[in-house]
C-alpha cells in the first residue's frame, strides 16, 4: 500500500522500497520493528508534525502536597561535609509530553486580577468613553503594566524545570502555595500517537527514514558476509548497502535540522 496506515503497512512499504518480493531483504521482523521505532521517536522529537501544541489541567491532591512538604538530605563526602537539602517539589507528568512551556495556576496577580487592581481601574474609568478611546495609548499602558507584573511577579507564570527523560514537572514555589483541588493547568508539546493518529505512518520524511534506518540494518546484518559467492556468480556487498543507508541517514537529518525544525527561540535578557 503506498499510503500506509499502520506499523504493518509501513513496514511492507519499506521492505518493497529495499527490492522485496523480487529481492529477500534480509531483516528480521524484528529489527524491522525496531527501526520503525527509532524513525518515529526521531520524528516525534525533532519535527514540527511529530507533535502537538496543547494544554494540560491536573488537581492538586493530597498525595501532591504531601511530597512538597517532604525534605530530603543529602550530606556531601568532601572536607567539611557540607550539608545540602532538597524537596521532592515535583508533579508527575504523563510520559508522552515532550516539552512545557508554561504553567498556570499558582502566581498571585495583584495588577490583574483585584478589583482595586490598576489594570481593572483603568478600564473601568475608560470603558465609558471606549468608542473615542486613544487605542495606541491604552495598548502602551497595557504593555507597561505586563512589563511590571513579569518584573514584581513573574506574569502568570510560575519558575519551573521540566527533563523529558524524568516526566517530572518541578515547581520551584514554596509548598503553602499548593492547595488541595487546586488546578494546574500547563501549556505542552505532547507527541502524537501514530496508532491513533494514523497519517504519521503515511508522512513522507516517517517513510524515508524507516526505510533507510531498515536498509542500514540490511547491510549491517550482511557485512559479516563480505566477498562471499553465491550460485550465478552474486557477490553480496553488505557494506555498499551500510554506507548507502549512513548517506541517507545523515542526509535525512540534515535535511530534517533544515526543514522540519522548529527553530530555537531566542533568549533576551
Amino acid at each position: 500500500m503506498a499510503q500506509p496506515a499502520s506499523r504493518t503497512q509501513l513496514a511492507d512499504y519499506c521492505k518493497r522500497q529495499l527490492g522485496a518480493p523480487v529481492l529477500e531483504v534480509n531483516v528480521d521482523d524484528d529489527q524491522v520493528s525496531d527501526a520503525i521505532d527509532d524513525a518515529l521517536q526521531y520524528y516525534r522529537e525533532r519535527h514540527y508534525d511529530g507533535m502537538e501544541l496543547m494544554y494540560l489541567k491536573h488537581k492538586i491532591t493530597a498525595d501532591d502536597k504531601a511530597r512538597f512538604g517532604t525534605k530530603s538530605e543529602t550530606i556531601m563526602t568532601d572536607a567539611d561535609s557540607t550539608k545540602w537539602e532538597r524537596s521532592d517539589n515535583y508533579i508527575n507528568i504523563p510520559q508522552h509530553i515532550m516539552g512545557i512551556s508554561k504553567v498556570f495556576g499558582l502566581a498571585s496577580n495583584a495588577i490583574r486580577n483585584n478589583l482595586f487592581g490598576i489594570e481593572y481601574q483603568i478600564f473601568l474609568n475608560d470603558l465609558y468613553a471606549f468608542g473615542s478611546l486613544d487605542m495606541l495609548n491604552y495598548f502602551m499602558v497595557k504593555q507597561w503594566l505586563e512589563t511590571i507584573d513579569m518584573v514584581l511577579n513573574n506574569g502568570a507564570f510560575v519558575e519551573y524545570r521540566f527533563n523529558q527523560r524524568q516526566d517530572r514537572l518541578y515547581l520551584d514555589i514554596d509548598d503553602s502555595m499548593l492547595t488541595e483541588e487546586l488546578y494546574l493547568v500547563i501549556q505542552c508539546y505532547r507527541a502524537l500517537e501514530p496508532d491513533t493518529f494514523t497519517q504519521v505512518y503515511n508522512d513522507p520524511f516517517v517513510k524515508q527514514y524507516s526505510t533507510a534506518k531498515i536498509k542500514r540494518q540490511w547491510g549491517q546484518n550482511l557485512i559479516k558476509f563480505q566477498g562471499v559467492n553465491l550460485p550465478g556468480g552474486v557477490q553480496l556487498n553488505g557494506r555498499e548497502l551500510f554506507n548507502d543507508a549512513n548517506e541517507e541517514i545523515a542526509r535525512l537529518m540534515e535535511m530534517s535540522s533544515n526543514t522540519y525544525e522548529l527553530p530555537p527561540m531566542d533568549m533576551i535578557g
